[in-house]
């Protein structure tokens, strides 16, 4: 369809307006994990690899789009183990072995995002005051580097589940441009005050963390075609942060009541 059709056609404003919502939906995993990474980095470098890292979110997925014959074809099985689970009350296996590229991804991007979130939990409680020490320059920059290879590997994997919710909602190129970019762009916004409220914020750390390790199961699971419905996901993200938000709040309500203990 031209361009002058899709903006005629109200159809098309509408799946627009409902991709764009799911794509800043789906991008909430990478931002945290971006968050995340980026506060680990000396301070002068955190904005500069939070931008590295949401740009090159925004180029694969336009770089995926122009290959969306070849993307929408990792959903066939490359093998199969032949294991299958129970059927379920629509018939479905509640998993199966039936491996795609898709899958693979899923389930490599899963297993990181736990190795990831398990060692920096693991480091948060048992924490080496010698690392508070300020890096040197060969130090951070090998720091910097890293953080943008992982950056890059968690892109790629967020990317491809990004651009197949896409073209499981319209067949118009130009409509899923149009999303990719403004829910890249809204990424971007967010990424410095969510990342600075993270920082001003231990407890949040943990928490962020333990949604990391969720979507990391979720992925695996995704994989091994285990579908968990992600609004229950994202519900449980809010539901949390909402609990965190007034923890976060009733402390701050203490610290400025003044003590009548005497």
């Amino acid at each position: 369809m031209s361009i002058p059709a899709l903006l005629a056609d109200p159809a098309a404003w509408a799946a627009l307006a409902t991709l764009i919502v799911m794509e800043i939906v789906l991008g909430i995993d990478n931002l945290v994990f971006i968050s995340l990474l980026s506060n680990k980095l000396p301070p002068e470098q955190r904005e500069k690899v939070r931008r590295v890292g949401i740009g090159l979110a925004l180029v694969l997925r336009l770089g995926l789009l122009s290959i969306i014959a070849w993307i929408a074809g990792l959903v066939r099985p490359v093998f199969d183990l032949g294991l299958t689970g129970m059927l379920d009350a629509h018939g479905a296996p509640s998993f199966e072995t039936a491996f795609s590229v898709r899958d693979l991804i899923l389930i490599a991007g899963g297993v990181f995002l736990l190795w990831k979130a398990t060692t920096e939990i693991h480091h948060t409680i048992d924490h080496d005051e010698a690392s508070e020490e300020t890096p040197g320059k060969a130090g951070a920059a090998l720091s910097f580097g890293m953080a943008i290879v992982q950056i890059l590997l968690l892109d790629m994997v967020f990317s491809i589940d990004s651009i197949l919710t896409a073209i499981g909602m319209t067949d118009d190129l130009p409509v899923m441009i149009v999303a990719v970019v403004v829910a890249v762009g809204v990424m971007l916004l967010a990424a410095t005050p969510l990342a600075n409220f993270i920082a001003a914020n231990p407890s949040v750390v943990m928490l962020a963390l333990g949604f990391l390790l969720m979507i990391g199961a979720v992925l695996i699971a995704d994989g091994f075609g285990v579908h968990v419905p992600k609004g229950y996901i994202y519900a449980a993200m809010a539901f949390s942060g909402v609990v965190e938000a007034l923890n976060i709040a009733a402390r701050r309500a203490r610290g400025r009541t003044p003590s009548h203990r005497g």
